[in-house]
């Protein structure tokens, strides 16, 4: 369907819709707010054509408005057609504002309320109460209506992450969550979140590309347990393990008649075996009583419109739910897994940039990794590497260790101009060439049984100028800085993320998005509830030991280059020579293993305990993937990370 004609279609059901809708919202989320969708749900990037995982489309009857932030400006403005205006977030009026001020009084908003937040739609509520305008809930999604070549529905198996992955049961996991709802005096909770339902569960699937999650909903309760999901989607031994932990399997969709039921306190497993007949106290002792315990617990910030628009709106107790606080606290089975996943990842890493400094060399005439010269012109008539073919080695190098179960993430290999694109997702039809004579970054990751990769590295094959050495030094400046920071406990990651822009400030440079984001185990590779960020969002939760967060600056030049370093870490107590206040102290260490190039590097820029820092990490890089490489590989490794001494 041409562009035009989607809008149009669109803009017809806008008008027949009852009432009539000045507007129609399409968000980027489905009916979990997750981050990343299934090919079916996107229907934002359907509509106008912008292909971003972050962003959100507005259609009136005579314009259509795509909001998306820092990190898709480049992006947005390459895809949108001049049918679409371009918002950008932190610098044009949030869409709430935007619609409150530009739409008429009275006007009728419309929105999928299964695609929105409870947050969101009341912070739009409340904006579009000066006007009297009005948040509609649609009864079906209009967009899906235009879609008529919508991706089908998949029929992905489900299957059981076991202990020696998830280092802890499902009773285990269920005891502490209703030991929290006991606390906060609720009697149930919504669990809407598909890594959340993943993880309590103890369950994988392949319903969303990246992601081993599964489309489903949860509901506990001080009693009961259950599971709405395609029941096609089950096999026996996923069965078995439900029923053993007192988990009622029932089809996705009724959890809309169920989340009903739940707010009248009249939903109740049909098996008496299936439930827990007495609520958990405090302490963890079961207690008959329960009339205390009158709330329903929903994260706001997750759950969507439409199911919280079943319940009691007084009745309903809105905070964060505890799962995400518990699942971002990594056990020790799941610690050992994330750092064994990364080292096997980094050797494919490794691999991968051997054999692209070969073929650099051999098909282009690059000076390569290691020698800092001009180029030799070469006549290539021959193979030629593209950002997507060299992307599609790297993942079979990694499709060849133990446990790969595939991408955590598109990867972002970009050349030149490209890699200013934050987010850049190369196309087979339209990407670039490889280029002995530009920056190349690539950003990427895994997904294994025992953990959860994302790495980003920046090369150069050939003479890189001043300027991107100078640049590329600040970034690792930051990098560095960030990840040898020792701080209180209690601090979260706002305060932190100075630390990785001030090398950058100092030159009047920065960079659009967050520096560090949690990253699951065998799980999504972004991750809450914490994260390191400028944005206030970060303030939210303090930093502890036994989290994941990553560590990646960047900085990006508008049609010449973009740079960024990542390495994931795990966050630990400190052991240092005071305790002031008797705080307790935490600090990072590094579970990602990959050398950084050192040409790129002007060690004049560095301090001495920088450099100590890097030869220190080259050093342990260079002993722990040894024993997953060959002996060019090694050999090639030990140049990389030989230690650096400037007198």
């Amino acid at each position: 369907m041409a562009e035009e004609d989607k809008l149009a279609s669109l803009r017809s059901l806008m008008a027949s819709h009852s009432p009539p809708l000045h507007a129609l919202v399409v968000p980027s989320e489905d009916y979990h707010q997750s981050e990343y969708v299934s090919a079916r749900d996107k229907r934002r990037a359907f509509i106008s054509g912008f292909t971003g995982s972050a962003g959100l489309a507005l259609v009136t009857m005579e314009e259509a408005r795509l909001w998306t932030d820092g990190r898709y400006f480049l992006q947005a403005a390459q895809e949108l057609n001049d049918q679409w205006k371009l918002m950008r977030m932190g610098e044009d009026p949030p869409v709430d504002i935007w619609m409150a001020d530009n739409l008429p009084k009275d006007a009728a908003i419309g929105v999928d309320p299964w695609c929105v937040s409870v947050d969101t739609a009341q912070k739009w509520e409340r904006a579009f109460s000066k006007k009297q305008q009005k948040l509609i809930q649609t009864p079906r999604n209009l967009v899906d209506e235009v879609w008529i070549s919508r991706p089908p529905l998949e029929l992905n198996p489900v299957a059981v992450h076991p202990p020696q992955f998830s280092g802890r049961s499902v009773a285990d996991k269920l005891k502490d969550l209703r030991e929290n709802l006991v606390q906060e005096k609720a009697r149930g909770i919504l669990i809407t979140t598909l890594d959340e339902v993943a993880w309590l569960y103890n369950i994988r699937g392949t319903d969303v590309s990246y992601c081993p999650v599964v489309h489903a909903f949860a509901v506990v309760t001080l009693y009961s347990a259950f599971l709405y999901v395609d029941q096609r989607k089950l096999s026996s031994e996923v069965n078995i393990v439900m029923k053993e932990n007192g988990i009622e399997v029932r089809d996705y969709g009724a959890v809309t008649s169920d989340v009903t039921l739940l707010a009248s306190d009249q939903l109740k497993p049909i098996s008496s075996t299936n439930a827990t007949r007495a609520s958990i106290s405090e302490s963890g002792h079961h207690n008959n009583n329960s009339s205390s315990t009158n709330f329903i617990w929903v994260d706001p910030g997750t759950c969507c419109f439409a199911l919280y628009s079943k319940l009691n709106a007084n009745e309903v107790f809105l905070q964060q739910s505890p799962l995400a606080l518990a699942k971002a606290l990594k056990n020790p089975v799941e610690m050992d897994g994330l750092k064994k996943a990364h080292i096997r990842d980094g050797a494919a890493v490794v691999q991968y940039l051997v054999w692209l400094d070969k073929q650099m060399q051999e098909l282009y005439g690059a000076s390569g990794y290691f020698l800092e010269v001009e180029n030799i012109k070469k006549d290539v008539n021959t193979i030629r590497l593209t950002e997507v073919s060299a992307s599609d080695k790297l993942e079979q190098f990694r499709a060849s260790k133990e446990h790969f179960r595939g991408l955590s993430f598109p990867t972002i290999s970009s050349v030149g101009p490209n890699a200013a694109i934050i987010h850049y997702s190369p196309d087979a039809k339209s990407c670039a060439d490889l280029d002995p004579n530009s920056i190349y970054l690539f950003d990427s990751g895994a997904q294994y049984l025992d953990g959860t990769t994302d790495i980003t590295r920046t090369v150069h094959f050939g003479k890189p100028t001043k300027h991107e050495k100078a640049c590329y030094t600040a970034v690792l400046k930051g990098h560095i800085a960030l990840g040898n920071a020792q701080f209180p406990s209690g601090t979260n990651g706002n305060t932190l993320d100075v630390l990785a822009r001030i090398p950058l400030w100092k030159y009047g440079l920065d960079y659009r998005h967050g520096t560090g984001h949690g990253i699951g185990s065998y799980l999504n590779v972004h991750e809450g509830p914490h994260q390191i960020s400028f944005r206030p969002a970060a303030r939210n939760v303090p930093l502890q030991a036994s989290m994941t967060v990553t560590d990646e600056p960047g900085y990006y030049e508008d049609g010449n280059f973009g740079i960024r370093l990542e390495n994931v870490l795990i966050i630990k107590e400190a052991d240092t020579e005071f305790n002031f206040d008797d705080k307790g102290y935490l600090t990072f260490e590094h579970i990602t293993w990959a050398p950084y190039q050192t040409k790129l590097i002007d060690f004049s820029l560095l301090v001495p305990e920088e450099i100590e820092w890097l030869n220190n990490y080259h050093s342990k890089c260079s002993d722990i993937l040894a024993p997953y490489l060959d002996e060019s590989e090694k050999a090639w490794l030990k140049k990389a990370t030989q230690p650096v001494c400037v007198c």
